[in-house]
């Protein structure tokens, strides 16, 4: 992943948290910095099933989770899948569908099933989707509601790439993509295994303790407006069992706790006035009231194994 994605370590980790972790990823930056490149890179890198959903404004949810046709030599319905009934799932500017289309993922993602006229259909396992938007082009597009982002395990920023990896990406594209080269390296039963071994990483309680902190933090803060739901206290767990098995440990540290707060708590909460509008009163952002509530939450002393 990190031949195609050149000079961001950082994102692709973060790509592997998320999915080992069995959640959903949000890749949210502008146009042209490798948001859908980092997602099929990933996707290329499994054996597994994939699928790819463009997302316009006219795409119907049936045209996510499939539809019911009637069949006239059996005369009966029978259920045609769509693109969501895969492993890894890629939607592509999830931002300009429309909320109907939108709110058809909101049971796909948290109970890994679609119900379509009344009959229950599962998901495949594991299950994940890797989402792009554009955060700054506003036309023809909408805001993804409060319900759907807090589904998604972590929202990322690409970035621009530094001087040298934007020279190195110039040489080695010269002649084709180096996307092309990508093979898979896990299969769908080696990737249940690295996701059984995350669920047997140790937490102990006083890091348990210390990731509920964080979060009832930030349902007191003045500065922020809505604070982080339970479903954030649990993915912000998961995703940390996830960095310490990437880290080579059975065992979760209060620093991976501290590394994940950002990227999984940020699109979840919701500023007062002044912090948004970034007014004279206050300069901060929501990342910024983050990163003052970690660094007055007292780190539990001893804390791993």
């Amino acid at each position: 992943m990190q031949r195609v994605i050149d000079g961001k370590p950082e994102a692709v980790a973060m790509a592997l948290t998320v999915l080992l972790a069995e959640g959903h990823l949000l890749i949210e930056d502008v146009p042209g910095v490798g948001k859908t490149q980092l997602a099929r890179a990933l996707a290329k890198s499994l054996d597994c099933s994939v699928s790819r959903i463009q997302f316009t404004p006219d795409l119907l949810p049936a045209d996510i989770t499939g539809v019911s046709i009637y069949d006239q030599t059996t005369r009966e319905f029978e259920f045609k899948p769509g693109p969501i009934f895969a492993n890894v799932v890629v939607g592509d500017e999830i931002n300009r569908a429309s909320p109907k289309t939108q709110s058809a993922l909101l049971e796909c993602m948290e109970e890994h099933q679609v119900t379509v006229d009344g009959a229950t259909y599962r998901l495949a396992s594991p299950f994940t989707v890797i989402a792009t938007q554009n955060p700054i082009e506003m036309e023809g597009t909408y805001t993804l509601p409060e319900a759907q982002r807090d589904r998604f395990m972590a929202r990322i920023s690409m970035g621009y790439p530094d001087a040298a990896s934007e020279v190195a990406m110039l040489r080695d594209r010269e002649q084709r993509s180096p996307l092309d080269d990508i093979e898979p390296v896990v299969g769908v039963d080696g990737l249940q295994a690295m996701i059984a071994y995350v669920h047997g990483v140790f937490v102990s309680p006083a890091v348990e303790q210390y990731a509920v902190d964080l979060v009832q933090a930030t349902r007191r803060d003045p500065d922020l407006r809505l604070g982080a739901s339970p479903r954030a206290t649990l993915q912000l767990a998961r995703a940390a069992r996830a960095r310490a098995a990437l880290d080579g440990r059975d065992f979760v540290l209060p620093d991976d706790v501290d590394a994940l707060a950002v990227p999984v708590l940020a699109h979840r909460l919701i500023a007062t006035g002044r912090v948004a509008s970034g007014g004279a009163s206050s300069r901060a952002s929501v990342p910024d009231v983050l990163a003052r509530i970690v660094a007055a939450t007292p780190v539990p002393l001893g804390a791993g194994r």
